[in-house]
């Protein structure tokens, strides 16, 4: 498959590339200048895709909430005829998790979902979003750091009938062309279809998750999952938050000279991509890369890129630099001898930034 081949998402009509511009830099770490440049050379390189949230950019802030969407539509606007050539996905934040998203609710009703929608199309000047997501379930799941299921930490919220039931207000208003979801486990990928298909409303395209090799739970089952119910996985944080590039592995998370979220943001290395155990294994990938004579840019993304489960691979970039070294890795091959060895440091490690 060549870079600038498109797929289908899920069974939707949605058609894109491999690779997908993620934007959730825009606004903090890039200013607006930097951002349009950026998206300007990913459409010249035939980047057909690109993803961005209400709650962008990360770290999230109460001052710059809706900024990265604001980016967007500026760009759009100042280019006529662009955003015909774009797929454009963006994402309403689950049950809010700070105080200026949904006023704090912990809930994802419909009205707040419908009115979610409404402000991004506002932000980003446009009068439909291609893929419309929701950033995370409403119902207590292990997401962004946990690991275990704990039913004690039920609580009554929207049920997912209710939720598409607002969706496919959207997609009948002509606001949203399909749906996804994000941070999705395999039993919320299953009934998410499950009522869909019963209830004749809209099926989820796609479930975008964490996928790079210091997290690899989607093999855990997620994968069969979606196989079987035909739903295509958009691969977040192919380069784990950086740690997958080499540039922690000789001064840790606290070299404050390096410009990488990790090292700027005291809130991100609170996180699971800060854990000693996620840069500890990434050291291992980073190591083989260079024996191999690659770049661990290069080997991480190469393993994401032809892994049968990606429809297509997410990209966080700050530079056009980044961007090209990133696009460049696509026709990187990976031997099989490669992967073994790769899943051997996996067996070692397991998933230490899931």
């Amino acid at each position: 498959m060549s870079m600038l081949d498109t797929i289908p998402l899920g069974r939707s009509e949605l058609r894109v590339t491999p690779i997908c511009l993620g934007t959730m830099t825009f606004g903090e770490q890039v200013d607006e200048a930097t951002s349009h440049r950026i998206l300007d050379r990913a459409l010249e390189r035939g980047v057909n895709f690109i993803d961005t949230a209400e709650m962008y950019p990360v770290p999230p802030s109460a001052q710059r909430y809706g900024e990265t969407e604001r980016i967007l539509g500026a760009w759009f606007k100042s280019r006529p005829g662009v955003r015909q050539r774009v797929v454009l996905a963006t994402k309403v934040a689950g049950p809010s998790r700070y105080d200026w998203i949904g006023g704090g609710v912990p809930d994802l009703r419909p009205e707040r979902i419908v009115e979610a929608c409404e402000h991004s199309l506002r932000r980003l000047g446009v009068e439909c979003i291609d893929l419309y997501q929701i950033h995370w379930p409403a119902r207590h799941v292990p997401a962004f750091g946990g690991v275990y299921f704990e039913p004690s930490k039920l609580r009554p919220v929207t049920g997912i009938e209710a939720q598409l039931q607002a969706l496919e207000r959207l997609v009948r208003d002509g606001k949203v062309r399909a749906i996804g979801l994000s941070n999705e486990t395999p039993w919320g990928v299953a009934e998410f279809v499950r009522i869909a298909e019963a209830r004749g409303l809209p099926r989820i395209a796609t479930v975008q998750n964490p996928y790079c090799l210091v997290n690899r739970v989607v093999d855990n089952g997620l994968d069969e999952a979606l196989y079987h119910a035909q739903v295509s996985l958009l691969a977040y944080s192919p380069l784990g938050f950086g740690l997958l590039t080499g540039k922690y592995d000789q001064r840790g998370l606290n070299d404050v000279d390096n410009p990488g979220r990790l090292a700027q943001f005291e809130s991100m290395k609170q996180q699971r991509w800060g854990r000693i155990e996620a840069l500890q294994a990434a050291r291992h990938y980073n190591a083989l890369a260079r024996a191999n004579g690659l770049t661990p840019t290069r080997l991480a993304l190469a393993w994401c890129y032809r892994n049968w489960r990606v429809a297509s691979t997410i990209l966080g970039v700050t530079s056009v630099a980044q961007l090209d070294e990133n696009l460049d890795a696509w026709d990187t091959q990976l031997s099989p001898e490669l992967l073994k060895v790769i899943d051997d440091i996996r067996w070692s490690h397991r998933d230490p930034a899931q």
